[in-house]
């Protein structure tokens, strides 16, 4: 004897081993053997074989006519085999009875399934809902087709072109478009990306990151709403100092500027003034709000996203021929020993003088310039030839602090690698289209100028850090528990050592218009700067308070993707300017297996060729073809121009941070299962 039984909401037929009262053993045609509770199985037949069985029932259930069977169906419950006899006659054959079991079950938008064979009517309104739903997913489907089949052509339909961006990062699985990339990119075995290349669907390799970029961090655009900055109302005193502030030409959000006093007294005092927009805007305030959202100045070649709008940013940048509201650190050293003998922090008007631009400077402000008061260029550039004196004790002081932090440190901080600017040509801030003409031009690292900020700002932030943790007030910091390889920097609230720049705490604090945790910090040193000792109880952060912790979560991830993107448009038009220059080859340095670093743009590549060369080899690389998508380039090694130079590991620079571009990640997935076409398993 043979059954058929529903197993799983799937409808199987096989042959009767053995019969309890409540279950049966089956062995189906495969083989396998199961156990079929009794009330699974819907019908007992002596012959066909289940096979013949099964296919004789499909076959009926193709012919039957759906608004028949419907008009022929009780009102109330029924069962399959009760339909049938209405249906085909009161004799109905087994296999009709089985294909009217089949049919009913298929179509649940006409007869709603109540278990064991049972079915009811559904009322008329529901089901010509379905049959507009069904009639609807018909047209979609079509639509799928046409667009995929365009796809495989080489045309991108506008409907697709118009949501490529959220196809690609972000999709609707569910949506058609998606589905019709998915479908011709298995049609046609191209992979999805490139299929669409194929397609004209890319206007830009530029644009395609750039709106990619967008879409997941700016989804909503880059605008802000109108809002105006609020007026710092603290009647603060104005100091007695004449600051500068040391900047690229580009720079509109001037966190940061310096003073000197006491020169030639014994006692030099060096001011480090921070705009303060932490004196108008308070936490939760509309300023506030936009800050958070953003979190950190985006910056990429030509161009850049801030994290407060400009009109905001103005009122509260250190702009020269203003007095500005500053945050100001005052730290005294003995002029000779370069001792610190103090430090203050005071809340104030800064008079700035000069907004000095280290683009136009570095030629002039040499380190011969600062250390020989012999020396002078034949026209030495004001407003810099007025400040020399003062240029040349920050000089002397930058070099000395240097050097102490790289006693703690363990080691010297080395800068064998140049720092890199890109301008493009006549874009004036404007957001770049791609086709501009880039420049590269080098900049070494530890210039003067560039040392004498640097160390100005991590006495600041080191001071500031240290000062917050003597409070009880908390903060964010940043630190390193040592140089070992694979230990890097960490955020985090606690006043702990950074090993890599060689102090016991590290706050950031001196970016409050461009970074969202300097002014959270900034809010706690005005706290500690008002209240003194009882600040902890004032200040809008509390001692393990969840937001802190929020705070650094988003911003981590937040910088991540800023500097993720920026690196990715930095390699971009380096790319761009080595196809304007025609360079087909340049000289590159081995610095690991396979891997080169070009020496004289800011280009990391992957070399055929390098087997058996050692670390350091200097190396003529021809370029291979560059996809200003993938940003992927790939070099042969044609020749090793020198001997390597023997370095001691100890003193390597950390390699870990050069990323080579490679696959662009996107969310289509041509592997995943398609739909199955309907609600329902078929028998």
């Amino acid at each position: 004897m043979f059954v058929l039984f529903e197993e799983a909401g799937k409808f199987m037929a096989g042959r009767v081993l053995s019969e309890a009262e409540a279950s049966a053993q089956v062995e189906l045609d495969s083989g396998k053997r199961v156990k079929v509770k009794g009330a699974n199985i819907l019908i007992k037949f002596e012959k066909p074989a289940p096979a013949e069985f099964v296919a004789a029932a499909q076959a009926q259930a193709a012919g039957i006519e759906l608004d028949m069977a419907y008009e022929f169906a009780p009102d109330e419950e029924f069962g399959f085999a009760d339909l049938a006899k209405d249906y085909f006659s009161a004799q109905a054959s087994q296999a009709e009875q089985a294909g009217m079991l089949f049919k009913l079950f298929d179509t649940p938008h006409y007869f709603r399934r109540a278990g064991k064979g049972r079915f009811k009517k559904a009322p008329a309104e529901i089901i010509a809902q379905a049959l507009a739903a069904i009639e609807k997913k018909r047209l979609i489907a079509e639509q799928i087709n046409q667009w995929a089949q365009e796809l495989a052509a080489g045309s991108c339909p506008q409907p697709i072109k118009d949501q490529l961006y959220k196809i690609l990062f972000k999709p609707d699985k569910n949506a058609p478009e998606y589905k019709a990339v998915v479908e011709a990119s298995r049609a046609t075995h191209i992979a999805p990306l490139e299929l669409l290349q194929k397609a004209g669907a890319i206007a830009s390799p530029y644009l395609f990151h750039w709106k990619r970029f967008l879409l997941e961090n700016f989804p909503k655009g880059t605008g802000f709403p109108a809002i105006s900055a609020p007026a710092i109302a603290d009647e603060l005193p104005v100091a007695a100092v004449q600051a500068f502030s040391i900047d690229d030409s580009q720079t509109t959000e001037i966190d940061d500027a310096l003073s000197v006093q006491g020169l030639g007294s014994g006692t030099v005092t060096v001011g480090i003034h921070i705009a303060a927009p932490g004196l108008a805007v308070q936490p939760g305030s509309p300023v506030d709000v936009l800050g958070r959202a953003r979190l950190s100045t985006a910056y990429m070649p030509g161009y850049k996203v801030t994290m407060l709008p400009d009109e905001v940013v103005q009122t509260y940048t250190l702009m020269e021929g203003r007095d500005c509201p500053s945050v100001s650190l005052y730290v005294t050293f003995n002029e000779e020993t370069l001792e610190i003998t103090n430090s203050e922090t005071k809340l104030e008007r800064v008079p700035i003088a000069h907004n000095l631009r280290h683009d136009q400077l570095d030629s002039v402000v040499t380190e011969q310039w600062l250390t020989d008061a012999s020396f002078n260029h034949e026209n030495d550039i004001q407003p810099a030839a007025g400040l020399r004196e003062q240029l040349s004790f920050l000089h002397r002081l930058a070099r000395d602090l240097k050097a102490k932090r790289e006693i703690v440190r363990g080691k010297p901080e080395t800068f064998n690698r140049p720092d890199y600017n890109f301008r493009l040509q006549g874009n004036d801030g404007a957001e770049p289209q791609g086709d501009e003409t880039v420049l590269i031009s080098i900049r070494q690292r530890g210039a003067p100028l560039d040392l004498i900020v640097a160390e100005a700002m991590i006495l600041a932030n080191s001071t500031w850090g240290s000062w917050l943790a003597e409070m009880g007030v908390p903060g964010i910091y940043r630190s390193q528990a040592s140089l070992a390889p694979g230990v890097k920097v960490r955020m985090g609230t606690k006043a702990l050592p950074h090993a890599g720049i060689g102090v016991k705490a590290y706050s950031w604090a001196t970016s409050p218009l461009r970074r969202y945790t300097n002014l959270v910090n900034q809010w706690q040193i005005i706290a500690c700067a008002r209240h003194g000792k009882t600040a902890a109880l004032v200040a809008p952060f509390k001692p393990k308070d969840a937001e802190l912790f929020a705070i650094i979560s988003s911003f981590d991830a937040a910088y991540s993707a800023y500097n993720g993107y920026q690196g990715a448009m930095e390699r971009f038009w380096t790319m761009r300017y080595a196809q304007q220059h025609g360079i087909t080859e340049l000289t590159a340095s081995l610095f690991k297996d396979g891997m080169v670093r070009a020496d004289d743009i800011p280009l990391v590549l992957p070399v055929l060729g390098a087997q058996g060369l050692p670390r350091h080899a200097k190396v003529r690389v021809k370029l291979g073809e560059m996809d200003l998508i993938t940003l992927d380039v790939q070099g042969t090694v044609l020749e090793r121009l020198d001997a390597p130079v023997e370095v001691d590991n100890q003193d390597e620079e950390d390699d870990s941070d050069d990323e080579v571009a490679g696959p662009i990640a996107i969310a289509v997935d041509v592997n995943e299962a398609p739909d199955a076409g309907g609600d329902n398993p078929t028998p």
